[in-house]
């Protein structure tokens, strides 16, 4: 590119917005002597040549599949040009504003007219899905209303293409907290269903003025796996609600949800819609389970991208947490009284006792009078000083290491004086598992007396260059050997929450 000119036809006039992914620009196209928006995306800094040249590809390759689409509700792609290494967007141009401005400026919006906006909008997401394509950012800044009253959804450069790898495999995942569906939280590429449960989400921002999940992105991120789904007053509530259930299985078909919109927008009642149909994505979107891998393991970077707000989860090629920890944490600061509580069931959860050798630091939380306690270990290798000059490398070898040394082991001796076990008891160990739902992998096993009753969890679990084991005893025989895993777990989950969130 020279002198502001994009392929010798497309002069870049003035930007329209600019953030961490790169420019909207307004533009001529001299060719047709009409004016259009050109998106420049930008990658990463540092990002290594080769997988540059296959991001490029990749975008290139998105941007022709959202070529394919006509529909006045989606916005018209016109080029793509690939100059200075990275791929620049020409789009329509269009004059108006985006939903999320106009609900700012004028507040919410009402019912009838919102549900107009919704029908307009799923009719365009249900064209592109016939044809395979996720648009994957579905948002108040990403639906614009024209001033010849047009509803556009914008933004489809970074859909998702079923079948196809996209930038999210190569390591990032675009979306905004909030907006984006809980089963691609947990790391599923997820569906029509995710895309449904973000309109949804938007929705609910056009009826009320303010988002369904509000605080910080982490807050807006755990908040959507596990808080419940408000439901907006007046008579779209219940639909949006529907179309923001938690497992995609349970959304309405899009089809009915259009329907419902459309009566509503006439000005009558919203019909109750079915639960259960819409299928789930065949690239295996689950439920909302766990928090899951994806939510946890990312290190969060607000950017904003065609002048709006954007959400950029940072991995590895690998898809791990691009991050280390470095710096020395207590580890009997990593589950919180609110976590322990509730893992052992007790309004006044037990005093923390560290303790040390040579596999790390630990840390024990034993409630003695109901003969149960939680323990915590942040673990190294013998070549290490401390957990926290591990490298990434190194953790892999430890954790693959633990995994084999563990397996090996079918009979177990332990001991927990604080909790009623003195000496050395036996156990029989569980064929070693792997466990879903925390860290960037994870295994675990239980122990069970001689009686055959499981008394013990344990979960391992990696997370960048930290190796950490949590478990679950209890000498009880109320808990279930399920509830026995699920505690061991959640002791796992809150640990992992803490490091996340920088202790």
């Amino acid at each position: 590119m020279s002198a502001g000119r994009l392929a010798g036809r497309y002069s870049l006039l003035r930007p329209l917005g600019a953030g961490g992914m790169g420019k909207v620009w307004l533009a001529r196209d001299e060719m047709l002597e009409r004016d259009v928006a050109v998106k420049e995306l930008t990658l990463p800094e540092g990002m290594p040549d080769k997988e540059r040249s296959e991001a490029v590809t990749r975008a290139v390759r998105e941007a022709q599949a959202t070529a394919r689409l006509r529909h006045p509700g989606i916005v018209a792609l016109h080029d793509v040009v690939v100059e200075q290494d990275r791929p620049w967007l020409v789009m329509e141009l269009l004059r108006g504003r985006t939903l999320g401005d106009t609900v700012r400026d004028f507040g919410p919006m009402p019912p009838d007219y919102a549900a107009r906006v919704g029908a307009d909008v799923l009719e365009a997401l249900m064209v592109a899905h016939a044809q395979g394509l996720q648009h994957r950012d579905v948002k108040p800044g990403n639906v614009f209303l024209t001033e010849s009253g047009r509803v556009v959804l914008t933004d489809f450069g970074i859909a998702r293409q079923e079948g196809q790898a996209t930038l999210t495999e190569q390591g990032l995942m675009i979306g905004s907290p909030g907006f984006i569906a809980p089963e691609r939280l947990e790391g599923h590429p997820g569906g029509p269903a995710s895309d449904l449960w973000s309109l949804g989400a938007t929705l609910y921002v056009a009826l009320t003025g303010a988002p369904a999940y509000s605080g910080s992105m982490a807050d807006r991120v755990r908040a959507t796996l596990t808080q419940p789904v408000p439901v907006a007053p007046g008579p779209l509530g219940p639909v949006v609600a529907a179309m923001m259930a938690q497992h995609p299985g349970a959304r309405p078909d899009p089809r009915l949800v259009v329907d419902a919109l459309r009566q509503v927008a006439a000005g009558l009642p919203a019909p109750k819609l079915p639960a259960g149909e819409m299928a789930t994505a065949p690239s295996g979107s689950g439920g909302r389970g766990k928090l899951g891998v994806l939510v946890a393991a990312v290190v969060v970077v607000a950017l904003a991208a065609a002048a709006t707000t954007g959400f950029l989860l940072l991995r590895d090629r690998d898809g791990a947490a691009a991050s280390a920890f470095t710096t020395p944490m207590d580890v009997c600061t990593l589950i919180g009284a609110q976590d322990l509580g509730g893992i052992l069931k007790t309004a006044n959860p037990p005093k923390a006792q560290p303790d040390s050798d040579d596999a790390g630091p630990e840390c024990g939380y034993p409630l003695s009078a109901a003969k149960t306690g939680v323990s915590l270990q942040v673990q190294k290798d013998s070549d290490t000083v401390d957990p926290w000059s591990m490298t990434e490398v190194s953790a892999r070898k430890l954790f693959q290491s633990q995994k084999r040394t563990w397996g090996r082991n079918d009979t177990i001796s332990w001991t927990w004086p604080e909790i009623g076990v003195a000496g050395n008891q036996r156990a029989t160990r569980t064929p070693v598992h792997d466990v879903k739902g925390v860290g960037e992998e994870a295994f675990g096993f239980e122990l069970r007396g001689p009686d055959g009753r499981m008394h013990s969890a344990y979960v391992f679990y990696r997370l960048a260059n930290l190796v950490v084991s949590a478990s679950y005893t209890t000498l009880s025989d109320r808990p279930t050997d399920d509830q026995i895993m699920q505690s061991a777990l959640r002791a796992a989950q809150a640990s992992e929450r803490t490091l996340r969130d920088g202790g």
